[in-house]
């Protein structure tokens, strides 16, 4: 029996990284002078691991100070009023090194937006949580 929490349906571990690994846009959650900003992002999981492609700014500058970051992907139907959301939580990095970057390889990824979007930056959760409307 699934757990509910304000009648919400609590997702197990595996059934958010179910999720994850069947979206493929989410959202980027850092912060800005201690204020949130969120960015949409198309992304791919390997391993245990969130990768998406990004240009310079805030996003990197995130990977690059290792920072904690919140990424989140969700899917809702208003006719329906059914969905879910999953969070995860956990170390923003540049994957940078020639060994981790071929280990990679074929990375399916390809920016939505135009622009030079060559680094790679992953995000290692060191939890996930979900919830499910039914």
């Amino acid at each position: 029996m699934a757990l509910i929490d304000n009648g919400l349906e609590i997702l197990c571990p595996e059934q958010c990284w179910d999720r994850l690994r069947r979206s493929s846009v989410g959202r980027v959650a850092v912060t800005i002078g201690a204020l949130p900003a969120i960015f949409p992002v198309n992304f791919t999981v390997v391993g245990g691991q969130i990768l998406f492609l990004t240009g310079e700014g805030t996003k990197l500058r995130a990977a690059l100070d290792r920072t904690v970051v919140a990424f989140q992907v969700d899917d809702f139907d208003e006719a329906t009023a059914s969905g879910w959301s999953v969070m995860a939580v956990g170390l923003a990095e540049e994957v940078a090194t020639p060994g981790e970057l071929d280990g990679l390889q074929p990375l399916v990824l390809r920016p939505f937006a135009g622009g030079d979007r060559s680094h790679v930056v992953k995000i290692t959760p060191e939890f996930v949580s979900g919830r499910r409307i039914a």
